[in-house]
């Protein structure tokens, strides 16, 4: 008994109804921003002109594939910091032909994003976030994941920090960044009391993904 994720073994894991490639390079996608995407709870805050997308923290390009089925005029920039998860992504984007509308890229966080081309109208991230003392009693399913997709520092928010200074200059006036933070919504409203957000309601409850405007 390995206690390895069922999903490295059968190398498939389903998200809304598509099925996606996996291996050990990446993290197994679970993102609640997924139902967002399919049920259109996003929709309502996006302006009819949005066409940049940016799939943060990527992995296995999920999410992009599937921002990038959910609404057919934008294109994608899918980025992690892992040349292993960008290789499984880039099967993922093969596998559902959607490499004309999804680009991929190696970045820590958005340092590698800079320049005109690299201003969105939707933000889609899904970050590493969780505490120091969570990660210590991870389950061993989890510890076979990469380390690198799930670490967050002591209070899980060192990723989001960063995100949040860096975010402004990378999104359009009307732009909307959507943000998972898992259980440590504590956490994230200790490090950021005053930012106005929206939690968005998925299969988990209101804690589990919020909404904040570039304003």
């Amino acid at each position: 008994r390995t206690r390895k994720p069922a999903a490295y073994l059968t190398r498939e894991a389903w998200l809304q109804g598509v099925a996606f490639y996996i291996d050990e390079r990446a993290i197994v996608p679970r993102s609640f921003i997924a139902e967002l995407l399919a049920d259109g709870s996003v929709d309502g805050f996006l302006s009819e002109n949005t066409r940049q997308v940016l799939d943060l923290c990527t992995g296995n390009g999920s999410l992009a594939v599937l921002a990038a089925m959910a609404y057919p005029d934008v294109v994608v920039d899918a980025a992690d910091i892992s040349p292993d998860a960008l290789a499984v992504a880039r099967i993922n984007v093969d596998k559902h032909a959607l490499a004309d509308r999804i680009t991929l890229h190696t970045s820590d966080g958005l340092q590698g994003l800079t320049g005109p081309d690299h201003v969105y109208d939707l933000i889609l991230c899904n970050p590493p976030y969780v505490n120091s003392a969570s990660m210590a009693a991870l389950p061993a399913e989890y510890q076979a994941e990469p380390a690198l997709a799930l670490a967050g520092g002591d209070d899980g928010m060192d990723f989001i920090r960063s995100l949040l200074h860096d975010a402004p200059s990378r999104m359009r006036e009307h732009a909307v960044l959507v943000l998972e933070i898992g259980n440590e919504r504590d956490y994230f409203e200790a490090a950021f009391p005053t930012l106005e957000v929206v939690w968005l309601e998925t299969s988990a409850g209101y804690d589990q993904v919020l909404l904040v405007t570039r304003e």
